[in-house]
């Protein structure tokens, strides 16, 4: 044995060839502080055997490696100069690997993301079979990769092709690591040690020149200075384009790949070093850290209740077919579950079929799936008029009007046709789960599960217990919702559940900006280009559409009558009670049509004023921004201190998911402990005069007078 480590080993496999086997007790390899230290002293006793004639990396495990350990970072970044060591310590180690005096191959199978694909870059060559999935994702942590990525890639594939990679995080599967030079071979899985060991046995026998190859990559990138300005010139326009000022991981990529282009290794080295270093220390990759391991959260509760369901999802029936029922059958049938949508209209239940049809269309179109995909979910799609089809699905999504009444009677009608076991679920968006229960006789199989539109795009279902809901029913529901793709995220009844009742707030504030008389298209341009919003609060009342906002107010104000009010002569009530109802019928706060080219178009006409009046008054951003965010994320802390909702991070999820929440942000919480405890709350007792819900609770107050965190770790 040449080295033993707890995570990693060494020995000669024949003469000659070393294996190096990434081999961590867990279910994945990932590069956390022990197996670093592991694999350099590693390295290091390789490199000092005398019998040494080749090396070969791989891995014991159905994937190589999954990346740094992305759960030591954010206390490693708390503390820069500590940051900065670990760096230049971790990026160093790589070198060991692509200095050791042989040659060396990766043996590539499954997932090599981050610190995995940094790894096999340091190698000689590279061999890949049909599970391999590579790529650089740190981007969407708001990072640089950290160990060498950013000089290695570029001078093994070219700056184009690694400044795309890098820019995007974009995964590479083995056909497109091969036609970019990624890879040198793919072969079938159980041809992927002895295809690697052929390749190093060439290498050692001289028929394969190794010390030529891994020389470009200690040296400044091959390419002329024109070639060099139009391909620097050409990624930051499209990153410009694509991420914008707020996302700034990407434009460090292109400006580290650009001043190392013209050093040797080591120089360039440094340079990704202290990009990383620095972009450690920005809010926006604390936030992207923070989506990452909030993500990992609430994964791991879906999985643990999932695994506790003692019932299973076979077949699941829709009640209400229309845009949100089809989109919802759509999804439960092309994640293999069939399902049966049921309307009392056949008009209804064709606008189900046919927005079915149109997002596999879309799907087809794109080359995301084939004819096949296509044919096997639109026949596990069973339209009908008739109860009696839903007699034995194990579960009812009742997606029709959200009007109390018609929903109660619907579900009071389906109890008596599905089996005794099968659980029954409501869409409602803001309806009291446990007023509706009240139309059931078994209201422990009884919960809501609320879909956010469009289905088939939006990640987050939110899953609403009633007081009688059992746990066997949140259980399998929670396993149905994960079997659609979807992330589910467990909340306690209340008007608005978590999402909805937290939007409203934010869209209170807006309307008490435009009662100032600020104009909405400033305010959207904001809450958009500033803060980072998908959409600004005009915007999306639109797209959520102005009758339906407008009902909505009605239950808030019920649920929470001192602090979400009702404004009859509010804007929206305004534009509602005018039948300007957003995009659905083209007319709301903006007006909507389509361009010579087919796409949507939004514009402002001058006589939505005749009904909301004139807005002359302007506020500057910041306090746009301020009474715009300060009630939803005071309407979070109370969700999280009435247990509406479990933790910070699935409140912090369920927006980015449910809302768009930016993700540079990183949800309500991160965004209120980047922002601090004690400045916020300074905030908001300056707008405090507006109203209740720009006051801030005594949980807060408390929090930060002893410098505590919502976030458990």
């Amino acid at each position: 044995m040449i080295y033993q480590g707890t995570n990693l080993h060494v020995d000669f496999i024949e003469p000659g060839i070393a294996e190096l086997l990434f081999d961590a007790p867990g279910s994945v390899n990932k590069f956390d502080e022990k197996t670093l230290n592991e694999f350099s002293d590693a390295l290091d006793a390789l490199a000092a055997n005398a019998d040494l004639k080749g090396v070969l990396v791989r891995s014991s495990k159905p994937t190589f490696i999954v990346g740094a350990d992305i759960t030591e970072f954010l206390t490693l970044f708390a503390d820069v100069e500590k940051t900065k060591k670990w760096v230049h310590m971790a990026s160093r180690v790589f070198d060991k690997l692509e200095d050791l005096p042989v040659p060396s191959i990766a043996a590539v199978n499954g997932f090599a993301l981050g610190g995995g694909c940094e790894a096999i870059l340091a190698c000689d060559y590279r061999i890949a079979d049909e599970t391999a999935v590579i790529g650089l994702p740190e981007v969407k942590l708001g990072l640089i990769p950290g160990f060498g990525g950013t000089v290695r890639l570029p001078r093994v594939i070219g700056p184009d092709n690694a400044m795309e990679a890098i820019t995007t995080g974009a995964n590479h599967k083995p056909e497109k690591a091969l036609a970019i030079g990624l890879v040198d071979a793919v072969v079938k899985s159980d041809r992927l040690k002895e295809g690697a060991l052929v390749m190093l046995r060439d290498a050692i026998a001289g028929d394969l020149d190794w010390k030529a190859k891994r020389q470009p990559k200690l040296e400044p990138l091959k390419a002329n200075d024109t070639e060099k300005l139009m391909s620097f010139s050409t990624a930051k326009g499209f990153v410009w384009a694509k991420a914008g000022k707020h996302y700034p991981a990407p434009h460090a990529a292109v400006e580290v790949t650009e001043r190392g282009a013209g050093l040797a290794r080591d120089e360039a080295l440094n340079i990704e070093n202290e990009l990383f270093v620095k972009l450690t220390q920005t809010d926006a990759a604390r936030a992207q850290v923070g989506i990452f391991l909030a993500d990992q959260v609430v994964k791991g509760k879906s999985k643990k209740a999932a695994k506790s369901a003692s019932k299973e999802i076979k077949r699941a029936g829709v009640l209400g077919a229309g845009i949100m029922g089809g989109g919802i059958a759509y999804q439960s049938a092309v994640k293999g579950v069939p399902v049966v949508m049921k309307d009392i209209r056949r008009e209804a239940l064709d606008l189900g079929l046919a927005e079915a049809s149109k997002i596999l269309g879309k799907g087809l179109e794109r080359g995301k799936i084939n004819q096949k995909v296509v044919a096997k979910t639109l026949t596990s799609i069973t339209p009908t008029l008739n109860n009696s089809e839903l007699a034995d699905v194990d579960i009812i999504v009742e997606a029709v009007v959200e009007n109390p009444k018609i929903k109660g009677s619907v579900l009071a009608e389906v109890e008596k046709v599905v089996s005794k076991d099968a659980i029954i679920t409501s869409n409602t968006s803001t309806i009291s789960i446990d007023k509706l229960a009240e139309n059931l006789q078994d209201p422990s199989r009884f919960c809501g599960m609320h879909f956010f539109n469009p289905v088939h795009k939006m990640p987050l279902v939110e899953i609403i217990r009633g007081k009688h809901t059992s746990d066997d029913t949140i259980a399998a529901v929670t396993a149905y919702a994960m079997r659609m793709g979807k992330t589910p995220i467990v909340v306690n009844d209340c008007p608005g559940f978590l999402v909805n009742r937290v939007l409203f707030p934010y869209f209170a504030g807006f309307s008490l900006l435009l009662d100032d008389g600020v104009d909405f298209p400033g305010i959207d341009k904001v809450m958009e280009k500033e803060f980072g919003w998908p959409m600004g609060p005009a915007y999306l009342c639109d797209v959520v559409g102005l009758d339906t906002a407008d009902h909505a107010t009605h239950v808030m104000a019920e649920g929470f009558p001192t602090r979400m009010a009702r404004d009859d002569n509010g804007a929206i009530a305004q534009l509602a009670k005018n039948e300007r109802y957003g995009q659905k019928n083209g007319k709301g706060f903006y007006e909507y049509s389509v361009d010579k080219k087919g796409r949507p178009k939004k514009v402002v006409n001058p006589d939505v004023y005749d009904i909301i009046g004139k807005k002359e008054a302007s506020a500057e951003k910041d306090e746009i921004i301020a009474r715009c965010m300060i009630p939803m994320v005071n309407e979070m802390i109370r969700c999280l201190e009435e247990g509406i909702v479990d933790s910070a991070e699935e409140a912090d999820i369920a927006l980015i998911y449910g809302l768009g929440f930016p993700p540079f942000r990183g949800g309500p919480f991160r965004y209120l402990e980047t922002v601090g405890l004690n400045k916020f709350i300074e905030l908001a007792d300056k707008y405090a005069d507006l109203g209740e819900m720009y006051q801030v609770t005594d949980g807060l107050r408390e929090k930060a007078k002893n410098g505590e965190s919502y976030f458990k770790s």
